[in-house]
């Protein structure tokens, strides 16, 4: 049995990750998906998801619903949002937190849905682009160094620009961190879907991109799974 814990399903890549997981996962597979608001849990729980309440930005509501009695195998985070009043941000101290009681339950590996522009791919990105998101990025940052530190197997996705609009089928991985260029939410669950059981994406930080859709045309070497 393959217990998988999603943080960040009411929305987004997130929610893309869900209804993929819960659509193709074989019965040997359980989804338990945190949420704030429990608007978003009729359809995820009719799609199949066990559904947990709780901000990932208490530590007292992730241990109550990761610290549970079915081991989990893998934790997906695709955490983000405005700041809170406090001036906290799921991208960086939710993330944290949710690392945090990774390393405490025991779980092996965390896949972490970041963004072009955080770390080292801020090369990717122009002046301008980064005036307007470069602190959002920097939170994002935080979070990627916390999880590399943590002793747990990850994996990192950093998506490129981002559309809802149905996948295309074309997006990839690269370790190259000056590519950039579109990418569609469906596209990006199906990486994050496909790097679950990959060995070969332990420990990597990857761009995710549409092959058709960069910034610029230029020669990149894709990552094969």
């Amino acid at each position: 049995m393959q217990n998988i814990f999603l943080a960040g399903s009411s929305r987004g890549v997130g929610r893309e990750i869900a209804k993929l997981l819960l659509k193709n996962a074989p019965p040997s597979v359980n989804l338990t998906v945190l949420l704030r608001n429990p608007t978003y849990a009729v359809e995820l729980e009719a799609l199949g998801a066990k559904v947990m309440f709780g901000d990932a930005l208490s530590l007292a509501d992730l241990e109550a619903a990761m610290l549970r009695e079915d081991a989990i195998n893998v934790v997906i985070s695709s955490m983000g949002g405005l700041p809170t009043d406090r001036g906290d941000r799921a991208d960086c101290e939710g993330n944290k937190n949710l690392i945090d009681v990774t390393v405490k339950a025991g779980v092996k590996k965390f896949v972490l849905v970041s963004s072009i522009g955080s770390g080292n791919s801020v090369v990717a990105l122009s002046p301008q682009v980064l005036l307007t998101l470069g602190a959002i990025l920097k939170e994002k940052q935080k979070a990627e160094e916390h999880l590399v530190a943590s002793g747990l197997n990850y994996t990192i996705i950093r998506p490129g620009g981002l559309k809802s609009e149905a996948a295309t089928g074309n997006a990839v991985l690269t370790e190259d961190p000056s590519i950039a260029g579109i990418i569609h939410r469906a596209d990006v669950a199906s990486l994050v879907c496909q790097c679950l059981d990959s060995e070969k994406a332990n420990n990597k930080v990857f761009s995710a991109i549409d092959r058709n859709m960069l910034f610029k045309s230029v020669e990149f070497e894709v990552f094969a799974l």
